[in-house]
């Protein structure tokens, strides 16, 4: 039986791949639709960053790009509802501001030197705080989150 089972196998996956191709597309990391991304490189007291993500592509898009070793991502309510109205200050560690963003998001990628950073992003007069020690390796990810719609 298991011998009937082997064989069987290869061809019941192959027949179920061609009858849902949209699983494929739905796990490409490629933009749909490039001409409707707007996000550029913007720099800030020498510091580089991303801000946007409004939109599947845009986000797509963000997600997508190399160099930069913070993300964060702001979101809000039990849905995880993407948000671009927050605003965000940078601290290295000696506390002074290297970066200071309005209403940016959803998405922000930054590329900082080395160090331990104090991360402070504020919406509707509540606050947020979370520490990120970037370097050189894998990129930090800090995930902002207010209950409130």
């Amino acid at each position: 039986m298991k011998y009937v089972q082997t064989l069987f196998l290869p061809f019941v996956v192959a027949i179920g791949m061609s009858m849902f191709p949209v699983i494929g597309q739905a796990a490409s990391l490629e933009p749909v639709d490039t001409s409707g991304v707007q996000v550029q490189r913007q720099e800030q007291n020498g510091i580089a960053y991303l801000s946007g993500g409004i939109g599947e592509d845009e986000a797509k898009a963000i997600q997508q790009t190399k160099g930069y070793n913070l993300h964060m991502t702001f979101s809000v309510g039990v849905g995880n509802e993407y948000i671009p109205d927050v605003n965000v200050a940078i601290q290295n560690a000696q506390g002074k501001s290297v970066l200071t963003l309005t209403e940016a998001g959803p998405l922000v990628y930054v590329q900082l030197p080395p160090g331990k950073y104090t991360v402070v992003a504020s919406r509707a007069g509540q606050e947020r705080r979370d520490t990120a020690d970037v370097g050189s390796g894998a990129a930090r990810n800090l995930v902002f989150h207010w209950s409130d719609s």
